[in-house]
């Protein structure tokens, strides 16, 4: 990246952290897009020159998090099995969860994360940013496999299946009384694809 697209880069992931992390702390009715905006050190107008909707801000995250697992995906040793390598890339860019590393994670924001996770607009944003993210991980596994994303069933597969085991594990998370943090659920649930699915 040249200095301008970096410096744009960076502004765009201020604004979508602006926007969770506002939204974790007061909740989706109580954030704005002149709050966030203001969080970021930015106009409004600059916001919208990112960004369609509070919920857009929320969900690039996702987005961005998948391309940057695809890219890690592309960099793993060309040895290591691939369920092995997924895993691996997963934790080296999916942090905590759904937090930035630097969030603590205490109580009050992960009731805060659930919350917003539940809320009807970042539900349908985040399909949105989801379905793209697929396509970036089924490039990378297709690389990885020496097939073809566009013509071949293989890396699609696999790419939704990684999507499915964390969208399994977020409702997991969000919905119930989850039996274990974020990231543990996380490695079983892609243990328990790489072994096949096998019945408990």
């Amino acid at each position: 990246m040249g200095l301008r697209e970096r410096k744009k880069e960076e502004t765009r992931i201020a604004l979508s952290w602006a926007a969770i992390k506002l939204t974790v702390e007061r909740g989706w009715d109580n954030v704005k897009v002149e709050d966030i905006a203001a969080e970021a050190g930015v106009s409004p107008r600059t916001f919208n020159n990112y960004f369609s909707s509070k919920g857009e801000a929320i969900a690039a995250r996702h987005f961005d998090r998948a391309v940057q697992i695809a890219d890690e995906l592309r960099s793993r040793p060309d040895g290591e099995p691939l369920w092995e390598a997924i895993t691996n890339a997963v934790f080296a860019r999916f942090a905590l969860g759904m937090q930035e590393p630097e969030q603590p994670a205490d109580e009050r924001w992960i009731t805060g994360v659930k919350l917003m996770s539940l809320h009807p607009e970042h539900q349908g944003e985040f399909f949105k940013a989801h379905m793209a993210a697929l396509d970036a991980l089924a490039a990378a596994v297709a690389e990885r496999t020496g097939t073809d994303a566009d013509r071949d069933l293989y890396p699609r597969l696999v790419a939704g299946a990684v999507g499915t085991a964390v969208l399994a594990t977020i409702q997991l998370w969000t919905h119930g009384d989850a039996p274990a943090p974020f990231a543990k659920l996380l490695r079983d649930a892609f243990g328990q694809i790489a072994a096949g699915l096998p019945t408990p």
